[in-house]
């Protein structure tokens, strides 16, 4: 049987703020993380989802942010999609990044780039994009952390994926 032709979808946001939560830290090894995620099975592409830090309001921070954000480019078969934070009230609020997500999930589905999608996140603002991937025949696996409320994401996937403290410890990014 060949093997399944699968797109990673990571919403940023999202896992970061889950792993600071749940483990204190957020150092994670994409490429390591996005291998074990996919197996055996064939990575046709990894879209990791965020919004660049404001220069002005955050210098050393977009500083920081720029040299992932090139690090990320040197990972074979990641891009990177980029929305954008707008102040509000003082608090950045991100803007096109769930969208853009969203849209990419149905269109690559839509235009038969994956078998399975797999999702990163536990935002149940997915879910109508999940649907309709599963509309064009795709399986979608949610990958989340177990102490999340992801409860809608994970009764519309084909299956879900906890994150135990294991394998953060494997795909943590050691200092030193």
């Amino acid at each position: 049987m060949a093997a399944e032709r699968i797109v990673v979808f990571i919403d940023r946001s999202n896992l970061y703020h889950e792993l600071l939560k749940n483990f204190g830290n957020a150092n994670v090894d994409l490429s390591t993380f996005v291998s074990f995620l996919v197996g055996k099975d064939k990575l046709v592409r990894a879209y990791y989802y965020n919004a660049p830090l404001i220069q002005k309001d955050n210098p050393e921070g977009y500083k920081n942010q720029q040299k992932f954000f090139s690090a990320l480019g040197l990972i074979p078969k990641f891009e990177l999609k980029l929305g954008r934070l707008e102040k509000r009230s003082g608090v950045f609020i991100e803007k096109l990044v769930d969208v853009k997500m969203a849209v990419d999930i149905v269109t690559h589905a839509y235009s038969n780039i994956y078998d399975l999608a797999i999702i990163v996140s536990a935002d149940s603002d997915f879910v109508p994009a999940i649907e309709a991937a599963q509309d064009f025949g795709k399986k979608v696996i949610n990958v989340c952390l177990p102490k999340t409320k992801a409860f809608h994401l994970n009764a519309v996937c084909n299956k879900t994926i906890f994150i135990t403290e294991a394998d953060f410890i494997r795909f943590l990014i050691k200092k030193g």
